[in-house]
């Protein structure tokens, strides 16, 4: 069987102002030391990242904003919104980033690897065009998005974001392209305040827009149940050619910022929900990216959790899988189809 593609980089902890914000090297360091002493290690290629240029970065972010992330490399620190920072190193992390989204769908195109995950900071799905949130700079996701479409001649891409927060900018980039389905769970009302129900695109866009906001305390049943009864058919009817999973660990019941009670072993479950869809849809093709998550042993396990999935060695039991099948359909869910019978065969 060939290896799970993994991009894995040491400059990616060079992105940081101190060790005190939420966002920190710590983040991947503590994850990278776990992942090389596991019995995982021999299951992986490790892809080497470069660094996205200038014009690759404009297929979804402004010059002018592009330009004033170079600015940041000439001093030791600057503020960028209230959650988000870049020191010297930041403009070159966030450009390797992105570049090391670009380095692993080149392998998973010439099918020297299976699937794949950019284990990779600073995260990037709350970037706009003009700006950056939440910690992100450049949204690697939305990046990566592009380079498929544009590189490889994808004609139709699915977005799978299930971080604890909503990917305003991801959303905003395709709101309006009948081409690249979105598919957010996040808690609601919540940070950065998008993602309701009744967004569900725009013009030609609409209806590629699938929201599911959901309240706090939200467990694997519930989240197995979303994947299995929202996402899976509408994947089914859309075809996508390639999945990329904007992978946000901070769904993880003991998160620091969050209010779900979802488990590694909830994680691998919609792991191998998308692991399905994309051996029937698009020959396999699909790409985790690192986005949240800030309980340091959380992340590690639940990223461990995913990667076992992907290898084909599974932490589930059959019970763990089949957990919601026979409950009733959650109030949140059942609102979602609702809405999005209008536009898909649910």
């Amino acid at each position: 069987m060939a290896k799970i593609g993994i991009v894995k980089d040491i400059r990616y902890l060079d992105h940081i102002a101190d060790y005190t914000h939420v966002e920190s090297p710590k983040r991947l360091s503590e994850v990278y030391a776990v992942l090389e002493k596991g019995d995982l290690w021999d299951e992986f290629m490790q892809i080497a990242p470069r660094i996205a240029v200038h014009s690759e970065l404009e297929w979804i972010h402004t010059p002018a904003y592009i330009n004033h992330i170079a600015s940041t490399s000439e001093r030791p620190l600057t503020v960028l919104d209230p959650d988000t920072y870049a020191s010297s190193l930041s403009y070159d992390t966030a450009r390797l980033a992105v570049g090391g989204v670009f380095s692993i769908l080149d392998y998973l195109f010439r099918r020297d690897i299976p699937n794949g995950f950019a284990l990779i900071r600073p995260p990037g799905h709350h970037a706009e065009a003009d700006r950056a949130m939440g910690f992100c700079i450049f949204n690697n996701i939305a990046l990566g998005t592009k380079y498929a479409m544009r590189i490889h001649g994808v004609k139709k891409v699915l977005i799978v974001d299930w971080d604890l927060h909503h990917g305003n900018g991801t959303q905003n980039a395709f709101y309006k392209d009948p081409n690249v389905l979105y598919f957010s769970t996040h808690q609601f009302p919540y940070y950065p305040g998008s993602g309701n129900y009744d967004e569900v695109g725009e013009g030609e866009g609409k209806g590629y827009t699938v929201n599911v906001p959901l309240g706090m305390g939200q467990d694997d049943k519930v989240y197995i149940q979303i994947f299995r009864r929202i996402l899976s058919p509408i994947a089914l009817s859309f075809k996508p050619h390639i999945i990329l999973v904007s992978a946000g660990f901070d769904v993880y019941f003991d998160d620091p910022l969050g209010g779900m009670r979802v488990t590694p072993k909830g994680l691998a479950a919609i792991t191998r929900i998308l692991l399905d869809l994309a051996g029937e849809l698009c020959d396999g093709k699909i790409l985790f990216v690192l986005e949240g998550g800030y309980n340091l042993k959380g992340l590690q396990d639940c990223i461990v959790a995913v990667l076992k999935e992907m290898s084909g060695e599974s932490i589930l039991k059959e019970d763990d899988f089949s957990q919601g099948e026979e409950e009733s359909i959650n109030p949140q869910i059942d609102k979602v189809i609702k809405i999005q019978r209008q536009f898909w065969p649910l």
